[in-house]
């Protein structure tokens, strides 16, 4: 198994129901060490940056909206294989269809309201990560 890191954000509408400590706990259930973590105010700028490969998708503005509508727990996860292990612990993305015990079907209110992010391969990880973290950041 490899080591590797993935990136993970704990979004405005599960920081608002103060369930942080609830998610740090199933991340770390499933293995997965918390390197990094800090609760941020996203802005606009970060938000449309983060989220720049669904610029032409009808769904942009609305998300971009959410993810500054309060703030979020972005999060740097390191494991053995991170980023398919913590889309796992994650759930699918409508609540609806997530496993049991899941992040998502415990916690998520909808496909829109659902909690978390976790990036979708590790190159894209690291891109994420670095947006967010800088390397003294980082504390393994």
């Amino acid at each position: 198994m490899a080591i590797e890191r993935t990136f993970s954000i704990i979004k405005p509408d599960a920081t608002a129901r103060n369930l942080t400590g609830a998610i740090n706990a199933l991340i770390e259930k499933a293995g997965l060490r918390i390197v990094a973590q800090k609760r941020i105010r996203m802005t606009r700028e970060q938000a449309e940056t983060f989220y720049a490969v669904h610029k032409a998708r009808p769904f942009f503005g609305e998300l971009v909206d959410f993810m500054i509508s309060g703030p979020v727990v972005v999060q740097v996860l390191e494991g053995d294989n991170a980023v398919l292990k913590y889309r796992d612990v994650m759930g699918a993305t409508d609540p609806a269809k997530a496993a049991d015990g899941t992040i998502r079907k415990v916690h998520a209110k909808s496909i829109g309201e659902n909690s978390v992010h976790g990036s979708d391969a590790p190159e894209t990880a690291a891109i994420e990560i670095a947006q967010f973290f800088s390397g003294n950041e980082i504390i393994g």
